[in-house]
């Protein structure tokens, strides 16, 4: 391996340990040349798993795509870094022990959803407006309705869910 500092192809390898998913190997290592640290992943090499988008062009599947939504539609929201590559981690396997070579957008975005919707509400809503493609306030309202009358019976039985939310007209 290669050091990132001094370009150096000289290390050794201070600490091995498997990630939390399972799926990748972490590995810290020592450049034998300028005595820095660096870390690298492992990941086994897989069929490359190809995404159809709605207008039917395949690209390769990128986790990062997932993480850089759930950014977006978790910002100033209370969910921490990992809790969102937790659920990238989640979607990851999810997809790779349903499908062998494809998966539609429609199926990383219905699930990237159902994490959203347990998580967080608003995040929920973010996401949605953007991967359903609102065309009207009627469409965002009809999105809105079941989480609306969830947080109507969690009042109702005295139930307090930071998660819920609610609107105000």
């Amino acid at each position: 391996m290669q050091c990132l500092f001094c370009k150096v192809d000289n290390d050794k390898v201070i600490n091995s340990r498997t990630s939390v998913d399972g799926l990748s190997i972490k590995r810290r290592r020592e450049c034998l040349g300028c005595g820095r640290r660096y870390t690298t992943y492992e990941r086994i090499e897989e069929s490359p798993l190809r995404v159809v988008k709605k207008d039917g062009i395949r690209e390769s599947f990128d986790r990062r795509k997932i993480l850089k939504g759930l950014e977006k539609a978790c910002e100033k929201r209370p969910v921490s870094t990992d809790t969102m590559e937790n659920i990238v981690n989640e979607i990851e396997r999810e997809i790779y022990n349903q499908f062998d070579r494809e998966v539609t957008t429609n199926f990383v975005g219905s699930l990237v959803m159902q994490k959203l919707k347990i998580l967080d509400a608003v995040a929920y809503v973010r996401f949605a407006s953007v991967y359903r493609e609102f065309k009207d306030i009627s469409e965002f309202i009809d999105e809105l309705k079941p989480l609306m009358t969830g947080e109507k019976k969690k009042k109702k039985d005295g139930g307090n869910d930071s998660r819920s939310i609610s609107l105000q007209h």
